[in-house]
């Protein structure tokens, strides 16, 4: 059995990011969750003490804590720091869609679960905020507002993924999605003045 437990701990994980992204979190019963992973029901309350925690289980899972780790002892630069956070942001969205459909979710109905999404996401966050402006401070960027600059940015990141929807207006070009963050990058970069290579 104890081989077993981080398999079953792993698919009940799956399972769950699976039906929350595709139900919501309210629409899912644990039981469903157990029926998708293959397991039985009283393993939710071993491995994760119930529903609630196996939601914070699935960011400390799949949320990239060690990439954002990484950046913040190693990043500096604001530029590259810049880069770095919207290829990284994007590459996650692409690697999670699950997560993503997730996060919007939660978000939209400002759900009492909020806060676990800001106490993961806000990181990320704060460290574009903080590129920002010491980008500004430097005179590498310019901008009038901090604020409306860094929720413009987060648009532009964030956005894109809702594609789907704007399907019957787009122009039908093929999609490439390392392409669109390299774009993505550039276009920010356009609209904060960057004037550098």
């Amino acid at each position: 059995m104890r081989a077993e437990e981080p398999d079953v701990k792993m698919r009940l994980l799956k399972a769950a990011k699976r039906l929350f992204a595709e139900q919501g979190y309210e629409g899912t019963s644990v039981r469903q969750i157990c029926e998708e992973a293959g397991a039985n029901v009283a393993l939710v309350s071993y491995h994760f003490g119930g529903k609630e925690n196996m939601f914070q289980a699935l960011f400390e899972t799949f949320f990239p804590h060690a990439r954002i780790a990484e950046f913040a002892r190693t990043q500096h630069d604001p530029v590259e720091g810049m880069r770095t956070i919207i290829r990284e942001v994007m590459l996650f969205q692409r690697e999670e869609p699950e997560m993503i459909i997730l996060l919007n979710q939660e978000i939209a109905l400002n759900s009492p679960r909020i806060e676990v999404i800001r106490r993961n996401a806000n990181p990320v966050w704060l460290q574009l905020k903080e590129m920002l402006r010491e980008g500004r401070e430097k005179g590498v960027y310019r901008f009038r507002s901090l604020d409306h600059t860094l929720m413009t940015v987060l648009g532009n990141i964030l956005f894109h993924k809702q594609r789907n929807y704007f399907t019957p207006i787009l122009s039908g070009e093929p999609c490439d999605p390392m392409a669109d963050i390299e774009d993505t990058i550039a276009y920010v970069l356009r609209g904060l003045e960057y004037s550098g290579d």
